[in-house]
């Protein structure tokens, strides 16, 4: 069972063994508002909204797909094209785009960011839905890596490989 919500970022989770037949009972619950008095006394005042599921049988992988679908709901704008193809196509669950955007130097370059949701290792292929002559491992603020290998390019795809410890 996977608890998703819009940004809510406290909760916390404890499990107890019942006195009367052993087993174990799990609590989840979500922290909604923190109304701290300092620094501002005026924090969390007014009408809030709070939008919550529960996803029966989830995995992490689903939990973490569903908790973006929650996030960050998707958006449809009228057109003339048909439907339009994905900016980044991943073919594992596990394996997550969290950004595609211009690269902030003005290059024209594009730079997406990826992780592995489940905190285990994951290869992958990305396929991208727009031309792209090169692909390069960049550092979180969008310096190349020269130290790591460059992917294993194809045409519009290649493999990669995810884990806690990479980038």
């Amino acid at each position: 069972m996977a608890l998703v919500n819009d940004s809510t970022y406290g909760h916390d989770v404890t499990r107890t063994v019942r006195a009367e037949d052993r087993g174990t009972t799990t609590t989840v619950r979500a922290s909604l508002l923190r109304a701290p008095r300092f620094p501002d006394p005026e924090a969390d005042q007014g009408v809030h909204r709070f939008r919550h599921a529960l996803v029966p049988g989830a995995g992490v992988g689903e939990a973490a797909r569903e908790g973006y679908a929650v996030n960050l709901p998707e958006r449809r704008v009228a057109g003339g094209g048909g439907p339009a193809r994905p900016l980044v196509d991943v073919d594992r669950d596990a394996v997550v785009v969290s950004a595609v955007k211009p690269a902030d130097d003005g290059s024209g370059d594009v730079v997406e960011r990826l992780h592995e949701s489940t905190g285990a290792r994951a290869r992958a292929r990305l396929t991208l839905g727009f031309d792209a002559t090169e692909v390069d491992r960049t550092d979180l603020l969008d310096r190349p890596c020269p130290t790591r290998r460059a992917p294993s390019w194809s045409g519009t795809s290649w493999r990669r490989r995810c884990g806690p410890s990479r980038w």
